[in-house]
This record gives structure tokens, sequence and C-alpha cells, in this order.
């Protein structure tokens, strides 16, 4: 690179060709050298409106330049540029002032301006006319006016000189309306350029007689600094004008004046009640560091008077550009055994900021065999130390640019380095697992999934091939269930699945290069079988031939709700396609039968008639909920008989009527209740005496009959533990088990118990809860109010039956039955295991009663 920028200067509007100047001479290279080493120049952006004739070594107009359009409101203009001369690389900074040329007149904002002025004005009052803008500079621009003659009106210019963008016109005799009511004034503006231009405006004064007061500002100029990332909204300065006139000639009316420009009036906005300057748009310090905006307050009297201000905003320029990168050249791929300092590319980066937020600096992530070399805003990307294509066959080096503003904007760029490449790399696979769901009974050949792997080699080494790996699915080769196409990696299936016999499978699929040595990796795929409904329900009970329906009898006096049977059926299916729905289809008498849709159970919708029938056909279907949904249905035959034998009646299945009671006589009334009577004394005198045989032992089971509290079946099973816990060797921890056990049954009522699980001893014990109502309960369906039964070694155990005392090796658990882990679909197939219980039959023990007819709790204690 070569020291200091080249300076040259230019007029504006030279055509295309013309000479800037000699850059061979100023660099003092022969001009066929240039050529020879690719001299080119640059530019950060925008067009670009000079070039570089190689063949003299020239800088020439590529394009017209207007200076007033390049540089709007700066004095001086200059283009930068950048050289750039390879082998070896050299970059010059090249700067150009486009010098400005008198070729714009003077223009005022307006061809005609239109005063009204009071005959009571007194000499000396001043009248304020905007002056005329010249968009070149220096002595190109304004520098003179010239006013026509008049006896009442002169123009002072000291504002002018100032700097001031408004002209006074001062009046020099007291005006007259009768005398003259008009008058007609002719502004002149006189650039200094040679020849010098002018511009020419219309003065009419019209002369009234009212509102001789126009509004005043506080101040002729407002000074304000603002940030050039100020939102929308954003207030930049409240103006005040008076007007010590009364009524509408005092109302004052902000505006903008008519010479502030167009764009000044996109950026700022002006309340015309409050006088309120904000920012409308978006503020860019780069674009301009100041706007001038010119205000005037108008009253609103007959003839309106206007004051004039001048507000000038400072843009402060904030950090609000980020620097660019630009990349010139690259040069890869880049040999493994390239020497260290090789250029790899060249940059350059720009910044539209000013001061420190201009300033940028390079820099690329650490630990990279590359480095940067600088030059102002010229960067080079070169090697360092030795590449080694094993380690990394190509590089994404980010270049980060930060500039020195506060906070600091950076910007990033990926230049992507390729290295030389060799069969390093063996294919990998997209990803890790592959998991594939495949409905059952699917057509052969089915497209089951695509593994994909990617070798980063090239050529040849790319080129990746897809096989099985050798093994056994079932007793059975993997080729038997799968194949893969070698070339795409498609999976297809060989034999439609069934998940019944099938649930889930995996294989292993290897992806080979066709490189010298070739390499390879390998990928699971798992293949899961999804169920479809292809099992209609299976009816396990009551079973039906095409020759012979089912047969249920019902008695005679059954009446509305009576539960004639239950419909239990399985599903080979799983999930929703096992949910099975009971429907009624046919029947001989519609509207006597009904099924729940849920349970299966079939009851009786009225009281069967003296005069029925004796037998009815009925057609019960079970549908699943599958989709298609699949159905099973079964026949049924009840038979209407005047006594069931061995099914107990569940009187809780009849709607009672209270009709039925008229039907009974007085004397049998009494009978019953002579028998109630009797039947209760007997058990109060059983109760009274077994109290007294278990107070012996000092124990009770009385409660509510003695006032002893009875003691809960969770005290008597923490009891157990405790007695448990005192015989098992030290540091054994047992924890007990509770297994909740549902028997459903198809002729009588459903009951639910509780299993409780321990360990500690040596027998297995069940004891059946009777969760009986509350003492003082009467009426057919609680015959007795407390039940006892007397333990074991004398103590007493209420509420407890010992069903089975089987020996068991000590300290050993006792798991639970694994029947009741199966699914519900399985467990319906075992509800004729359930336990039967007649509603008021009773079981006598050897010291006690108990009614079997109420619901009853179950607890299995493993010792």
């Amino acid at each position: 690179a070569a020291g200091g920028p080249l300076r040259y200067s230019v007029r504006e509007e030279l055509p295309h060709g013309a000479f800037v100047g000699s850059v061979a001479s100023d660099l003092g290279v022969d001009p066929r050298r240039l050529a020879a080493r690719g001299a080119r120049l640059t530019t950060g952006s925008g067009r670009q409106y000079l070039e570089l004739e190689l063949g003299r070594g020239a800088l020439l107009v590529r394009e017209r330049m207007d200076r007033e359009a390049l540089c709007e409101l700066s004095l001086a203009c200059f283009l930068s540029l950048e050289l750039v001369i390879e082998q070896p690389i050299e970059v010059h900074n090249v700067e150009v002032e486009v010098l400005d040329i008198n070729d714009n007149a003077p223009r005022f904002p307006r061809q005609d301006y239109r005063l009204e002025i009071s005959e009571s004005a007194l000499p000396g009052a001043r009248f304020h006319i905007e002056s005329a803008q010249d968009p070149d500079v220096g002595t190109n621009s304004v520098q003179s006016y010239q006013l026509s003659p008049s006896h009442h009106f002169a123009l002072d210019l000291k504002g002018f000189q100032s700097g001031s963008k408004l002209l006074e016109l001062v009046l020099q005799q007291p005006l007259d309306r009768e005398q003259s009511a008009l008058q007609q004034l002719v502004l002149t503006a006189v650039d200094g350029g040679d020849p010098p231009r002018s511009g020419t405006a219309q003065i009419s004064v019209r002369v009234v007689d009212t509102n001789d007061n126009a509004p005043a500002f506080d101040r002729s100029t407002y000074t304000v600094s603002l940030l050039e990332n100020a939102l929308p909204g954003t207030l930049v300065v409240k103006l005040n004008a008076s007007d010590p006139d009364e009524g509408s000639n005092g109302d004052v009316i902000y505006s903008f004046g008519s010479y502030t420009p167009q764009k000044v009036r996109q950026l700022f906005s002006v309340d015309p009640h409050s006088g309120e300057v904000r920012v409308n748009g978006t503020l860019d310090y780069e674009e301009a560091s100041s706007y001038e905006i010119y205000v005037q307050a108008t009253d609103q009297g007959p003839v309106s008077m206007a004051g004039h201000c001048k507000v000038l905003v400072n843009i402060v320029d904030a950090n609000d550009n980020v620097p660019e990168v630009v990349l010139t050249s690259l040069y890869s791929p880049v040999p493994e055994d390239a020497k260290e300092g090789t250029v790899v590319a060249l940059m350059s980066v720009t910044d539209q900021d000013s001061g420190l937020n201009k300033l940028v600096s390079l820099r690329i992530p650490p630990d990279l065999p590359f480095t940067l070399n600088s030059f102002k805003n010229s960067y080079t990307l070169i090697t360092q130390g030795k590449l080694d294509h094993e380690k990394a066959a190509a590089y994404n080096i980010t270049v980060t640019a930060t500039d020195s503003g506060s906070p600091p904007l950076s910007s990033q760029k990926v230049i992507y380095v390729e290295i030389s490449d060799i069969n390093d790399n063996p294919p990998c696979f997209e990803e890790p697992v592959y998991s594939v769901y495949i409905p059952e009974n699917n057509p052969l050949g089915v497209l089951l999934c695509t593994v994909k792997a990617i070798d980063p080699d090239v050529a040849e080494n790319a080129y990746v091939s897809y096989s099985l790996l050798d093994g056994e699915i079932e007793g059975l080769p993997v080729a038997s269930y799968v194949s893969i196409k070698s070339d795409s990696g498609n999976m297809y299936a060989v034999r439609s699945f069934d998940y019944e016999t099938l649930r889930e499978f995996q294989v292993v699929v290897q992806a080979q290069d066709a490189g010298i040595p070739p390499l390879s990796s390998t990928v699971t795929v798992h293949i899961y079988v999804v169920d479809e409904n292809d099992h209609a329900p299976q009816i396990l009970y009551p079973t039906s031939t095409n020759t012979s329906a089912a047969l249920e009898m019902i008695p005679r006096s059954a009446y509305a709700g009576y539960l004639v049977t239950k419909i239990i059926a399985i599903d080979g299916d799983s999930g929703q396609n096992a949910w099975l729905f009971f429907h009624l289809v046919q029947t001989s008498d519609p509207g006597l039968f009904r099924v729940e849709l849920h349970t299966g159970e079939i009851r009786t919708t009225r009281k069967l008639g003296e005069d029925s029938t004796p037998t009815f056909n009925l057609t019960v279907e079970v549908r699943d909920n599958g989709e298609p949904p699949m159905s099973s249905s079964v026949a049924i035959t009840v038979a209407v008989v005047d006594k069931v034998s061995k099914i107990i009646p569940d009187t809780r299945r009849h709607l009672k009527s209270s009709s039925n009671y008229s039907e009974i006589t007085l004397y049998l009334i009494i009978a019953l209740s002579a028998i109630s009577f009797v039947f209760l004394f007997t058990i109060i005198g059983l109760t009274v005496i077994k109290c007294y045989r278990y107070s012996l032992y000092g124990d009770s089971c009385c409660a509510g009959f003695c006032g002893v509290r009875e003691r809960c079946p969770a005290e008597l099973y923490k009891q157990a533990n405790n007695n448990i816990d005192a015989r098992l060797p030290h540091g054994l921890k047992v924890q007990p088990h509770f297994i909740e056990v549902r028997g459903n049954g198809s002729l009588t009522k459903t009951y639910c118990y509780k299993a409780c699980l321990t360990a500690g001893s040596g027998s297995d014990t069940f004891m059946f809860y009777n969760t009986c109502g509350p003492a003082g309960t009467t009426g057919p369906s609680a015959v007795m109010t407390e039940r006892h039964l007397t333990g074991q070694s004398g103590q007493s155990a209420q509420n407890l039956i010992i069903l089975k005392n089987d020996s068991i090796t000590p300290n050993e658990p006792k798991h639970p039955n694994p029947d009741w882990r199966y699914s519900a679909s399985l467990r319906a197939g075992m509800q004729r295991l359930c336990i039967w219980r007649r509603q008021e039959s009773y079981v006598e023990d050897q010291e006690g009663l108990i009614s079997s007819g109420q619901q009853s709790r179950v607890l299995l204690q493993v010792r």
C-alpha cells in the first residue's frame, strides 16, 4: 500500500470523458504497469461518477455530476474513491472535490407577495419578506437585493448581511389609504456569478385601517439540539408569540413559513394553536446535520398580521449505523499446503456515522489459521500457520466489524474458505435414531421410511450406498421383514405385519461411501406396528350357536328394572378399538327389555303381566369403537317361570310401590310385627352374651351397645403391622401394598373390595370387613345392626371373617395375584368368578351371625 491520498478537483456539469488528473504521473508509475497490474477504482456505495483510463493512467469523468444533488447543504463537496492495484496488492485513497459553478439563478419562494399594512402604521415599521434562494454556494449565491423606487418603502439589508434568510421592508412615510390603497413593488435578487444571474418577485401592498399590531415571538431565533434517533412525536421546541390586540386580532395561529423546504415539512410538524414543534419523520444525521425551520405566527384580525421566527435544529449524531464489510476479492479453495502469508480475501469497511462512531475495527475468531492485516479501511485475510485438511475441510470465517460508538454497533460477514479434500469423512445420518409407525395389515412393498446419510466429501467419496446388517427377528432373518434400496435409502415392508403377534422390532442400516478405502456408519431404525380394528368383539357369556340361543330365566313376578343377565365380551384389539358398546337390535316384545350401553346389563323396563308370553327372543349386538366398527351378536331366549332356582332375586332391582301394602291384611301385619320383635330380642340377647364373654379377656366388641369405642379396621391393621415389625429381623423393611379388586357378576349385584398386602407372618389371611348401616336401621334390607366374630386366641375381631390360613415361608413377601394386572377387556372374561351373595341370607359362624345382604369390603393380609 502507498502513502497519503491523491487529491483532485473538478467542476460540476462536466461532460463524459473530461480530464480530472493523471493518476500514473502522481503515483510515479508507468501507465502500462497500471493496466498490467489490474488497477481499478472502487467506491464504498452509490454511483460511480469517475473512471480510470488505463491506457493513459488518467482519471476521467464517467457521468455528469450535479454538485447540488451530491452535497445539498455542505459547503465542501468531496468524492472518496479507492484505487486498488494487484500483484502485489496496493490500495490508494483518492479524494475529488466537486467545484461549484453559477448554474442556478436566484429564486424567491413565491413570485407574488401580498402585504396588508394598516394606514395607522408609523414610519419605521418593518415588514418581513422571504429572501431568494440559490442552490449555488460561495460567490455564486445571492449577494444583493434591489427594490423598485418608492416614496413609502425602503429595503433594509442588515439582517441579510448577518446571515438571516429574511428581508425587511421599512416604511419611510405614513400611508394614506385614501390616496393610494394599493402599491406595487418589484424586488430583485442578484448573485455574484460571472456573469451574474437574478430573480424577481412582485410585492403587492394593500393599505387597511385596522389591526395595527403583528404577533411577536419571544425570540427571533430558537436553537435546539436533537438526537437523530428521536422518535416521531418528540417535542422539539414550544414557540410563543404574543399579539397586544384584542379579540380575533390577538388570536395567533402558527404555521410553517413559505420558505421552509418541503423536506423539512415532512420531518417536523407545528401545532397551529399551541406552537409546539414536534418530530414528524425519521431524522438522519448522515443526511443533514442541522435544519432551519421558519415559523410564522398570524393573527385573526380582518387584516391579518404575521410575525416570524427561525428554529435552528442541530442534529446530534447517534451511533445508529452498523459498519458494513465489503468483500472485494476471494481466493478459494486454498490448497492445504499453501505457504504462510498467502492472501485469501481482500475486504473494505465503511460506516455512515461520524466522529468516533465512524472508527471501525475488524476481528476474526481466535484459534484459526488465518489473520488480518489492515491499512486504513482496507483489510487482507491471509493464512497463518499450516493448514490441515484432516482437522477442517472448510472454514466459515466470521469477520466482525465493530465501531467505537457508545454503545458500539457491530456487523458480521461470513467468508467461506475451502481446503483441499481427501476421503477421510464417513457418511453421517441426518437422524441419530429413526422411528417408524406402520399400521398392521399393511400391503406388501409399502414404503416405511427413507434414511439419508450425508458425506461431506466430494465426487466419488460422497456417493453413499445403503444396506441392511444381518440379524434375526423372531427367529427369521431381517431380509424377510424389510428391504432397502441401496441408492435412495428407501425402506419397504416385505411382509404384512400383525399387531397381535409382533408389535415392534428394530433393524440396523449401514451407509457406506465409494472412497478408497470405503468408510461407513450405521443407524438403528425402530419400527412400531400400530393396531387397527381387525378383531370383532368376542362374546364370552352368554353363548349361543347357530342352531340354539342362550337361555335365561326370569320370575313372573319380576318388576321393572329386574336384571335378566349381563353380556360379557372382550375384543382382541387395544385402545379405543377395544371399547365395547351394547345394543338391543331385535326383541319379540319391544319396550319390555333394555340393555345398558356400556355395561351390557339386560333389564326389564316394566312389570310382567299375568298374560305375558312364556318366552321372549332377544338379539343383542356388541359393537366396538373402531373405524370402521366391528360387531358380534348373541341370541337370548328369556323364559318366564314362577320361581327361579339358584337365582336369588335382588329386591333393590324392583321399584316398589306403596300400593302393594294395601293388599296386606291386618292380621298379616300383626303377625309380621310379632315375628320381627322376637327376632330382634333374640339378636340383642346374643349380643349381650357375646359382650359378656369377651369382657372376660379384657377386650370388648359391643360397640354401640356396651359403650366401648369400636376399633376400626385401620387400627386393627396398624396393630397387626406393629406386631409384624416386632417379629421381623433387624434391618428388614417391608412396605405394605394395597390392591383394589373389583368383580362383576352377570346375575346379581356388583361388589367392590379393598385388598391390603403386608409381609411378616407365615400365613395368608383373608378378612371380610362388613360396612353395615348405622344402628337402628329397620326394614327388609337391614335385619341386623351389629355383627361380631370371635377371632383367634380368644380376642374379639369385629367385622372379620377368616377364610383361609395357610403356612408360607417366614419373611417371604407375598405377591398379588398377577391376574389383576390384566387389561380391562381381558378381565371382563373373568367376571363369572365374582362372589355371589344372597340378599337376605345369613351365615352363622361359631360365635356370631353375619348378614351377607349388604356390600362388604375384603381385606387381604399377607403375614
